[in-house]
């Protein structure tokens, strides 16, 4: 089965987290922590890409057929 990058269920904001450690198989707690460390602590434009991806991937509940 083909992966995909999609918002996920598990969401604490919009999914995006979730997603991303979904698709790289990763614990979502880590992915959430490691990306606000970056968005706080660095130059990283967190926000800015956090609604990127937010409006950019597409939720896992419109493409699961029952």
């Amino acid at each position: 089965m083909e992966k995909k990058l999609m918002r996920s269920n598990d969401k604490v904001i919009a999914g995006v987290c979730s997603g991303l450690a979904e698709y790289f198989d990763f614990d979502p707690v880590l992915v959430r922590v490691a990306y606000a460390f970056l968005t706080l602590f660095t130059a990283f434009s967190g926000l800015l890409l956090y609604i990127v991806l937010w409006i950019v991937m597409p939720e896992k509940d419109r493409y699961i057929r029952s």
